[in-house]
């Protein structure tokens, strides 16, 4: 049988960050596990009833200027980077670790688990109840449609929505 540990009370102790940055905003009901893998740059919104899990063997890092809102879902084992100038909608997974499939006869618990990090590039808009799934990466100036599911990279400078996530056109105006 497995065996389940607690990961503690998440509660927000803003001195055990690997490093916290200027005017970062923790809304009521933010929960942050292992901070000490966490970096989050200055000038950074975290909104109500997040997660922001961090993880022994990856690293979470938030960049400057970054929006991050209701109820959003980081997970860090694989490594979680996100550029500066990024708004991150309510309700947005992002998960960098999955369970290998290993054929017929072992449960899925039981499996090993994979771990593959996932970048977002800076000035990029991730849309409403998204899902970036492990080892994608996003460009720079990126805009992901709500409710999409990001299996795969996404170049610079474009628009991508649905399930999968797919590029329907170039962003008309480039950022500097």
């Amino acid at each position: 049988m497995r065996r389940f540990s607690s990961h503690g009370s998440g509660d927000v102790d803003r001195s055990s960050f690997r490093q916290l940055g200027d005017n970062v905003i923790f809304e009521a009901g933010v929960l942050v596990f292992h901070a000490d893998h966490i970096t989050v740059g200055s000038n950074v919104y975290v909104g109500h009833y997040s997660i922001l899990k961090g993880y022994y063997k990856g690293e979470m890092i938030i960049g400057d200027d970054v929006w991050i809102g209701q109820q959003v879902f980081f997970h860090s084992a694989g490594g979680l980077f996100i550029g500066d100038r990024v708004g991150v909608g309510p309700g947005v997974r992002i998960i960098t670790s999955f369970h290998r499939e290993e054929g017929f006869g072992k449960p899925i618990l039981g499996s090993a688990i994979d771990f593959a990090p996932v970048k977002v590039g800076a000035d990029c808009d991730i849309g409403v109840g998204s899902v970036i799934l492990p080892g994608v990466t996003i460009g720079s100036g990126v805009q992901i449609g709500a409710g999409s599911v990001v299996t795969a990279d996404i170049p610079d400078n474009t628009v991508a929505v649905g399930s999968p996530a797919k590029v329907i056109r170039q962003r008309q105006e480039r950022l500097s």
